[in-house]
Order: structure tokens, then C-alpha cells, then sequence
């Protein structure tokens, strides 16, 4: 899934000057106090490295009531391997919204140049009501949790009461806090931990939604933005609602793509021989796990299920090794399980499988942010969704029900504050993949709009959600940019590696 300054709620101040005004002075504003945390660190677990340290921050629940109540933001730290060459902090977000990320800092799916950590103190965090970070719950069963809802006429009057129901949960559960989980908020809070720090400023590199919190800190505290890369970046005009249907508008030409590149392999797929045929085998397939589910390494397909995998289609081989093993299910022979694709769209793992949160801490914390940040984006009325739900089916057949359908949203109180427009000229480094399936190349190149100052690499062929660690060119401009602060002199459009 994808969703000011300091202190401006407290004062009428610009949005960059309210915390550095008092940091220049030694008048007390009401946020002094959490720039002046002393933090204290300590090793962030017996497993994890000696040099891995961690701690806690309090931030206000409310910022525009800094006295009131205060909650958690676990930081963690990995200090830059040269001290000589250290020019100062990159923060890390993983994604989400709801992704915890104090562990990105030694996660070995994040790559990370050694020329970068010699010259930065890695910091993580896990976002506010996320994981260690005062992490939120709705109490919600597993069920109430399941997004992936498509589009039933029978269903639909049950889609909408799990939808009220969710809404209704964390309202009553945790109402006060959740109206008070937004990506501004977030934001910052990433300001109180530069400031705890001694910075000036913050770089940073954030993933997926992690892209978006990236700009809307740049749009509140552009003084305190250094350099600031964005890995597979959301449409800021689209986040929300739209975030759901723009995934379904790209899968339709992944489809198609997939299509044409498995055709011209049917001895080994077995697929089809024209693209006309493959689609056809796909859809047949969907019709039959309709009326009776297909048994795949023991679980039981619905065409619903299978569709819900669309994402799986912006990786040609992946796809087409998946619906050739369906395929000799349906026909009653052996599968190969290894076919099945994942059903996560980020990559990046939780901060650490034995952090003890709340069951539903993913989920309730990702509506909380989502629904906040985007109420204006969610009709009101269930009929809306009806209908849309019906004509984005027959516009994109794949996912297009799944993506406009209901969602807790349309039940959702308002959040503390309106979201964000981002608009500036902050120089930033975009990367993209060409066929990313849960942040597609539209949003990035709106994006790269928003963000007049910024650069955009594109991976042309590029496959899959994440560029990180997938194009050893893409990563090099990265590190260019955040070892030297040079940004590539014109958007950069580079080849991925030919699939299969």
C-alpha cells in the first residue's frame, strides 16, 4: 500500500523557522523540550551487531498541543564507518504506510554503497504508531485485516460492513490517537530526530510511500532537506484513492506485455502461441477457478484469488512460470509450488520478527495514515463504490473492482489537518522502475513534476516494485548523489537486464 513545519501548528510561524528560530535562541518554545532530548543509546539487541545502537524519542501525539500527551519513536543508528569523511545522517523509510524500519540500517535487502556509510550515520525508525513506535491496534481479526475485496453484487453489502466495521473498531479503540497517525505528523517527528541529532539537515532514502513522506518533508522543511533520494515514488496528486486505482490502470499494459513476451515462448510455457491465445488460456482459467477452485499445492484458487496476484504480471517470467503451473493444476497434473508468486508488493522485511506488537499494528496503523492523510479523496456513499467498482472492472479487467471498490476510508473520521500539496523545487534523485506495479511510472514522472529540482532515473524494462539493488547504474547515481551531491545533469533513462 501507499500516504507544517515543527511547530507551525503552535505558532504562526513559516513552516521552516519555528523550531531553527528557537534553536538560534534560548527562548523555550513550547517544542524546545524534544530538541532537547539527550539520547541514550544502547545496542539494539543480542543479535544485532555491537555497532548497531538504538533508542527512544518522545514526540506529541498532537503537535499543535506539545504539552499534552506524548508517545514513542524508536530510532536506531549506525554510525558512519570514517569519521574523517562523515558529512552527516541518512534517514531511512521503508515504505507502507505502516512499514517499521528501525532495522533498515543492517537489513541486507537495503543496499547500501560503502562509499555512502562511510560518509553517514544510518538512521532508522519505525513512524509513529508503527512497531516499536507506541504501535497502534483496532483490534482487528485476521479477516477484518484482508484487503484484496473484489467486486461482488452478492458480496457487496458485506464488503460494506467489513468496511464500517474497521473504521468503526479503531474509532472506538483508538480514535484519538489514530486521527493524529498522518504522514505530516511523521514528517515532523523526522525534524524533532534531526534536531536531537545536531543537524542542520537531513538526507535520506525512502521506498514507496516512504517517497511520499520524502516529499512532504521537503515541502514543510526545506531548509532542513540535503539530499534526498526516492525510491519508487508515489504520484503525490494521486495518493490515496487514486494510489489504489493507478496500480489497476498499469496492470492492464503489464498484462498485455506479459502477453506478447510468453507467446514467443510456448514450447517452454505452453501458453499459447499468439498473445490473442495466451490471454485466452489466462481467462479460461479464471473462468474455471470461478466455478470450480483451482487445488494449488493444497489451497484452493478462486479466479478472484488469482486475479488478486495481478501484480505478479510486470514480471514476465515470474508470471508466466505461475499460470503454467496453474495450468497443469487445473488439468489435474502435478504443480510446482515454486511457481506460486508473493503476495507482498515491498520487498523490505519488518523491522525484526521478534518485536512484540499488536497483531493488526500493520494494518491499523496504515489505514490510520492513508485515511487521515486522504479523506477528501473517499466518497461517502457505498453506491459510489458500487459503481465505480462495476465500470473500473470493465475498464481494467484484472483489478480494476479490487482497486475501487469500498475501503474503511469511506467511513474514516477526519484527520487532525488537511494532507499536503507538494509543489517545490528541492533538488531530490527519483528512481523508477518502467514497469513497477505498485508505484507505476506515471506517478514517479508526477513526481519528478512536483519536484522541480529533482532528477529522475528510469530503468527502461525495469521489473518489479523497488529499484534498489536491481541496476547496478541506477544505484551508482544514488551514490553519486548522496557521496557528492551532484545530481545526474538530465534525467537518465538506463536498460534493465533482459528478463528470462
Amino acid at each position: 500500500m501507499a500516504l507544517g513545519a515543527l511547530a507551525t501548528c503552535v505558532a504562526a510561524q513559516t513552516p521552516t523557522t519555528a523550531l531553527a528560530a528557537s534553536e538560534a535562541s534560548a527562548t523555550k518554545a513550547p517544542l524546545w523540550q524534544y530538541a532537547q532530548q539527550k539520547p541514550q543509546w544502547q545496542r539494539c539487541g543480542a543479535d544485532s551487531p555491537a555497532a548497531f545502537q538504538c533508542t527512544t524519542l518522545k514526540v506529541p501525539l498532537d503537535y499543535s498541543d506539545p504539552d499534552g500527551k506524548k508517545i514513542d519513536v524508536a530510532i536506531s543508528r549506525l554510525k558512519a564507518s570514517s569519521a574523517k569523511e562523515r558529512r552527516g545522517v541518512l534517514l531511512l523509510n521503508p515504505g507502507g504506510p505502516g512499514g517499521p524500519g528501525r532495522s533498515l540500517p543492517v537489513d541486507p535487502n537495503v543496499n547500501i554503497s560503502e562509499e555512502v556509510r562511510r560518509r553517514y550515520d544510518l538512521i532508522g525508525f519505525d513512524p509513529r504508531g508503527v512497531g516499536q513506535s507506541s504501535p497502534v491496534s483496532c483490534g482487528l481479526s485476521g479477516d477484518e485485516q484482508a484487503l484484496e475485496r473484489p467486486y461482488r453484487a452478492e458480496s457487496f453489502a458485506k464488503d460494506v460492513e467489513w468496511a464500517r466495521t474497521v473504521a468503526d473498531k479503531c474509532q472506538a479503540k483508538a480514535g484519538d490517537t489514530l486521527r493524529h497517525l498522518t504522514t505530516r505528523n511523521t514528517a515532523r517527528d523526522m525534524d524533532v530526530i534531526r534536531a536531537v541529532l545536531g543537524e542542520k539537515k537531513i538526507s535520506y532514502l525512502g521506498f514507496s510511500y516512504g517517497t511520499y513522506l520524502g516529499a512532504v518533508y521537503t515541502q514543510m522543511f526545506p531548509r532542513h532537506t540535503d539530499r534526498f533520494v526516492l525510491d519508487s515514488a508515489a504520484d503525490p496528486e494521486r495518493y490515496g484513492r487514486g494510489m489504489f486505482q493507478a496500480m489497476a490502470e498499469r496492470a492492464e499494459p503489464a498484462f498485455t506485455r506479459w502477453t506478447q513476451w510468453t507467446a514467443e515462448r510456448h514450447t517452454t510455457y505452453e501458453l499459447g502461441h499468439t498473445p490473442a491465445e495466451v490471454r485466452k488460456t489466462f481467462w479460461d482459467l479464471i473462468t474455471r477457478a470461478d466455478r470450480t477452485p483451482i487445488d494449488y499445492d493444497g489451497t484452493l484458487l478462486t479466479g478472484d484469488d488469482i486475479r488478486a496476484q495481478r501484480a505478479t504480471f510486470s514480471r514476465v517470467q515470474k508470471a508466466a512460470t505461475w499460470v503454467a503451473e496453474l495450468k497443469k493444476a487445473a488439468e489435474g497434473r502435478q504443480a510446482t509450488p515454486s511457481g506460486t508468486p508473493g503476495q507482498a508488493l515491498n520487498p523490505l522485511p519488518p523491522s525484526s520478527a521478534h518485536d512484540l506488537v499488536p497483531s493488526d499494528n500493520e494494518a491499523a496503523s496504515a489505514w490510520a495514515v492513508l485515511c487521515a492523510d486522504t479523506r477528501a479523496s473517499w466518497p461517502r456513499d457505498p453506491e459510489q463504490y458500487r459503481r465505480d467498482a462495476i465500470r473500473d472492472k470493465a475498464r481494467y479487467p484484472l483489478s480494476g473492482d479490487f482497486a475501487s471498490s469500498i475501503k474503511p476510508c469511506a467511513f474514516w473520521k477526519p484527520g487532525s489537518e488537511p494532507g499536503t500539496t507538494v509543489n517545490n523545487n528541492v533538488r531530490a534523485l527519483i528512481l523508477q522502475n518502467e514497469w513497477d506495479p505498485a508505484t507505476p511510472l506515471a506517478g514517479g514522472q508526477a513526481m519528478h513534476q512536483a519536484l522541480r529540482g529533482s532528477r529522475m532515473v528510469t530503468v527502461l524494462g525495469g521489473e518489479g516494485h523497488i529499484v534498489n539493488g536491481t541496476n547496478s547504474r541506477a544505484d551508482a547515481s544514488a551514490t553519486l548523489y548522496l557521496t557528492t551531491g551532484r545530481l545526474p545533469a538530465k534525467d537518465l533513462r538506463l536498460m534493465a537486464r533482459t528478463p528470462g
